[in-house]
């Protein structure tokens, strides 16, 4: 591990020390892919954003009814993952005759098309629950907790995954792409 500088396991820095030495490990042993596959045989189907607007409107009826409607869900190719967004969330207010319009939409980064419908659901989760709470507080974890009772452990995963496609000559494991 001498030699290996911290930024390879920049998607894992909130965690123990421990839990990023064992992934640097597998990552150095080219073995992060077998474990993802291992827990995550499939990707999802969802590849259109009408489905994932439908997925997550389903996620957003079933968990937080009486929260304010969603307006779009996409796909979105901006998302840098590379700087730390899985999704986005966003409110824009508008003024439409005497009244206040408050449109709500949610961006998922496009590389998670091609992903296990576990991390799509994390990200789904995340977004959702900040319709209720703005913080990353213990309030907004339990939500998503709620809602996902996996929530950290995909978490984690989706993040291991993250680490193995910063990892040279690594690819999508799910999808189209290196195997």
């Amino acid at each position: 591990m001498a030699g290996q500088g911290k930024d390879n396991m920049k998607y894992l820095g909130g965690y123990s020390q421990d839990l990023q030495d064992k992934a640097r490990l597998l990552a150095e042993r080219g073995q992060l892919a077998e474990v993802l596959r291992g827990r995550y045989p499939a990707g999802h189907l969802i590849r259109t954003d009408k489905a994932l607007y439908d997925y997550v409107v389903d996620l957003k009826n079933l968990y937080i009814r009486n929260g304010a409607p969603i307006n779009k869900v996409a796909f979105d190719s901006k998302i840098q993952v590379m700087a730390h967004a899985l999704g986005l969330h966003t409110t824009i207010s508008r003024v439409q005759g005497m009244k206040l319009k408050a449109k709500r939409e949610i961006r998922i980064a496009t590389i998670f098309r091609e992903a296990p419908e576990q991390f799509l659901k994390m990200i789904a989760v995340h977004e959702l629950a900040h319709l209720k709470e703005k913080e990353h507080d213990k309030a907004f974890y339990n939500l998503c907790e709620r809602m996902e009772p996996n929530y950290h452990q995909y978490e984690f995963d989706l993040r291991l995954y993250l680490t193995h496609l910063d990892q040279p000559g690594c690819g999508a494991l799910w999808g189209a792409g290196p195997r």
